[in-house]
């Protein structure tokens, strides 16, 4: 039998070398080659499949299953791929076990086979969460167990059609000699379950730690390998949830769901934007009403901004739930071609309900909340708007106009300030749509 030899292994990228170095020669990252002992041979862990044609494919192709939480099947595209591999992550605590079990259990409940495997919690703490949620499935089976080979043949002996592993950086593979959780067992058992998954048919939630940094442990390309990824996304403060999709297959990244925390486990809010938008707030000074655009439908959230004396010679620049570099870009649009300079004011921007925005609909909004907050006076009431600013202080459309002014006046809204390019020809009922091209001529709509 070959001995097992010694190789560093970057965290990042995954790469391999004989030596360490500060540095990864691939990727570039610094202090990420990490010591590990690899296997000189292992042994397939399923067999060789043949080839298929096109016409011997099955005649289902677009089967999904549903997960029982209709949030849930929004994030993962519409269902649950047979055969596809899902990783969730997110922080210790916040819910990524009590989620999938209570999805395993309303899968298993429709009459799908689901097999449950967990590393870290014993068969008494696994039964315990499902008697307080109160789930209860004679489909779902259970282990406890920390060897990969053994999770998977339980779960093939059962004929599982979805399978969940708690998670993937307790298990490891008995031809690698290193410590579960290091970066060679992740990339193994990974790729282990990956195909298992896709010669079987069978579809797989991997549950996967996060850093300190919030991104999943391990090395990048795990990421690469499986189809999907979650994150939560949660604020302490908050009992409310957000589920976020970075990469999906079968789907559109960047699908977020939506989900409360009570004592039943999570239930699934199907009105997001109750809970991002306060009416007590919206007419009050520094608050302004946008339509975000969040994967496949329309968000109103509320956007605030606080302008203060400067207490120092350097003002304070902060934004949370929006991209801050873009608060500094719309401070020198602002007193560029808006003629009005903030100079050593304080500026403080602000998401309500500690939403992220990405998209650059949001600049319009926040530059309204900041000068709303500077000249304390409020907008207009009933008001909402979106809208990219440029440089040049030209108020660019953003996609998909029209579809947002409808989701605002279901809201109840009456007056929509957006890009001309988005103005309807024909407004919803109950909102008057007023299109602009420049920054000067939004200051003197709004107020």
């Amino acid at each position: 039998m070959a001995k097992a030899k010694t190789a560093y292994v970057c965290s990042e990228c995954g790469a391999h070398s004989v030596k360490w170095a500060g540095q990864c020669p691939d990727c570039s990252a610094w202090n990420t080659l990490t010591q590990t002992r690899i296997a000189a041979t292992k042994a397939p862990a399923e067999p060789a499949a043949a080839p298929a044609s096109l016409e011997g494919l099955p005649g289902d192709l677009g089967a999904r299953h549903s997960t029982g939480f209709d949030e849930f099947d929004r994030v993962l595209g519409g269902g649950l791929v047979p055969g596809a591999v899902v990783l969730l992550g997110g922080d210790p605590g916040v819910g990524k076990s009590t989620l999938l079990q209570q999805v395993s259990a309303r899968l298993a409940d429709a009459g799908q086979p689901v097999f449950y495997a967990t590393g870290e919690e014993s068969l008494r703490q696994v039964g315990q969460r499902a008697q307080r949620l109160g789930l209860s499935s004679s489909n779902l089976s259970l282990l406890a167990d920390t060897s990969l080979e053994n999770v998977l043949e339980q779960a093939r002996s059962v004929s599982a059609g979805v399978v969940v592993i708690d998670s993937v950086q307790t298990m490891s593979s008995m031809d690698l000699p290193s410590a579960p959780g290091s970066v060679a067992q992740l990339r193994e058992c990974v790729g282990r379950v990956v195909q298992f998954a896709k010669q079987n048919e069978v579809a797989i939630f991997i549950i996967g730690h996060v850093t300190k940094e919030g991104a999943i442990a391990g090395p990048r390309v795990v990421e690469h390998m499986v189809d999907t990824v979650l994150y939560f996304e949660s604020d302490p403060a908050s009992r409310y949830t957000l589920i976020r999709s970075v990469k999906n297959r079968f789907g559109a990244s960047g699908e977020m769901g939506v989900f409360a925390m009570t004592e039943k486990g999570f239930r699934q809010v199907r009105n997001p934007s109750a809970i991002f938008l306060s009416r007590d707030t919206v007419n009050e000074p520094g608050s302004v009403v946008s339509v975000a655009w969040e994967g496949s439908r329309p968000l109103l959230v509320e956007i605030q901004a606080l302008v203060a004396d400067g207490a120092t010679a350097h003002p304070k620049r902060l934004a949370q739930g929006i991209e801050p570099n873009r608060l500094s870009l719309l401070l020198a649009v602002l007193q560029r071609h808006g003629g009005l300079a903030i100079g050593p004011e304080d500026v403080f921007v602000n998401v309500v309900g500690g939403l992220r925005i990405s998209e650059t609909a949001v600049d319009l909004p926040a530059l309204l909340a900041i000068v709303s907050s500077f000249r304390d006076k409020s907008l207009r009431s009933g008001l909402v708007c979106f809208g990219e600013i440029g440089l040049a202080g030209e108020i660019r459309p953003t996609r998909f106009g029209e579809e947002r002014i409808a989701a605002a006046a279901k809201q109840g809204f009456t007056q929509a300030i957006v890009p001309a390019s988005n103005a309807p020809k024909k407004a919803p009922d109950g909102i008057e749509v007023m299109g602009v091209k420049r920054v000067r001529d939004v200051l003197e709509l709004a107020f």
